[in-house]
């Protein structure tokens, strides 16, 4: 059986757990609490040496990090890694985009916010407009279109909707993005995500 370490807080760890249940892959979650070091234990350390979560480890005992990695690796072959080469390059395009140029911004200012307890004012500037520049670039690519790469649900759009969708609690409010809202709604529905 598949073992994911994951803290359930995490974006991150999230989207490999929905991409699990929509695949119906029998999995055991130990949850890992990063907030009080459980990702820098010398066990946890063993598995992933960057001591970052999510983490997967294989029936044989093989751990894959980093969370868009793992979704790469488990969606193979599935419809949600497009069949046309330029298609699942622009897929690739968005993961690696969401990971520098999303996530550390929108889930960095939502982590201050919620969890470190930072009033808005001291949440640093740049952090902010970079994470409303991230969602202004999704808010112009789904205008005109249901996903962000081709015809249908991709890993783009289950990677992208993890921070996305909690964007509020970092102090993005989503109403100027009417695109960007619709888009969500779409993705929750897809992947079963309440």
């Amino acid at each position: 059986m598949l073992t994911v370490h994951g803290d359930i807080r995490s974006g991150n760890c999230l989207k490999v757990k929905w991409l699990l249940d929509w695949m119906r892959r029998d999995y055991r979650w130990i949850e890992v609490d990063i907030m009080t070091g459980g990702s820098r234990t010398a066990e946890f350390l063993a598995l992933n040496t960057a001591g970052q979560v999510p983490t997967l480890v294989f029936e044989d005992g093989r751990p894959l990090a980093q969370s868009n990695a793992i979704l790469l690796h488990l969606a193979e072959g599935t419809a949600l890694v497009p069949h046309d080469p330029y298609e699942r390059a622009r897929m690739w395009e968005w993961l690696f985009w969401e990971q520098y140029s999303h996530e550390p911004y929108v889930a960095v200012a939502r982590f201050q916010r919620l969890y470190l307890g930072k009033g808005a004012d001291e949440v640093e500037p740049r952090i902010m407009e970079r994470g409303l520049s991230a969602l202004q670039r999704m808010e112009d690519a789904l205008t005109d279109r249901t996903w962000l790469v081709g015809d249908a649900v991709s890993l783009a759009d289950l990677a992208l909707v993890a921070y996305t969708r909690v964007a509020h609690e970092g102090g993005f409010e989503l109403m100027s993005f009417p695109a960007l809202r619709a888009w969500i709604a779409r993705v929750e529905a897809a992947f079963g995500i309440g």
